[in-house]
């Protein structure tokens, strides 16, 4: 490890702030209906982050819908300003699937090496199927937003391998 990285990440506060975003319109619909939702991916992002000593702040269903993800993400860090926000959905590539054109709307800065090896890590695993993996990273208001598939691998897949080894590096840099 380089003397830069681990001078930025011995900035960073060692406990980081988490906020999760799923994208679905099958759960927000249950919720407005008053149904017992089971979000799985929103669950497994929390175990994995606390179980790492991390805050988790909590998390919301929105629809895939542009305009509710880029509100949604608005008010989480206006209300709650976590280090790191995690949208997990919407990222596929039919007519439905908008969560990557909302948060890049949003970005003062991108980090496009998130994407690139997130599909490189999924190549290793499923061969040329990993050009579909749409996935985007970048920074809003201080505040670093990585989207990610819905499936429970890439969600496993993401944190374990890219996000969490890296996050308190990210927050060092954007928060420095």
């Amino acid at each position: 490890m380089s003397k830069s990285v681990e001078l930025h990440r011995g900035r960073a506060s060692p406990t980081l702030s988490f906020y999760t975003i799923v994208t679905s319109d099958t759960l927000y619909n249950l919720l407005k209906e008053g149904k017992e939702v089971v979000d799985d991916n929103g669950e497994k992002i929390r175990g994995i982050v606390e179980a790492e000593g991390h805050l988790f702040k909590g998390r919301s269903i929105v629809p895939n819908n542009a305009s509710a993800i880029k509100q949604e993400i608005k008010k989480v860090i206006e209300d709650l300003k976590p280090d790191i926000i995690i949208t997990t959905g919407g990222t596929g590539l039919s007519d439905r699937d908008v969560t990557i054109e909302a948060v890049e709307e949003l970005f003062e800065k991108r980090i496009p090496g998130f994407g690139e090896l997130l599909r490189l890590l999924s190549y290793g695993e499923i061969g040329s199927a990993a050009m579909l993996t749409r996935a985007t990273a970048g920074v809003y208001k201080k505040t670093v937003i990585f989207s990610i598939p819905g499936s429970p691998h890439a969600v496993e897949l993401a944190l374990r391998k890219l996000i969490l080894p890296e996050a308190r590096h990210i927050v060092a840099h954007v928060r420095g």
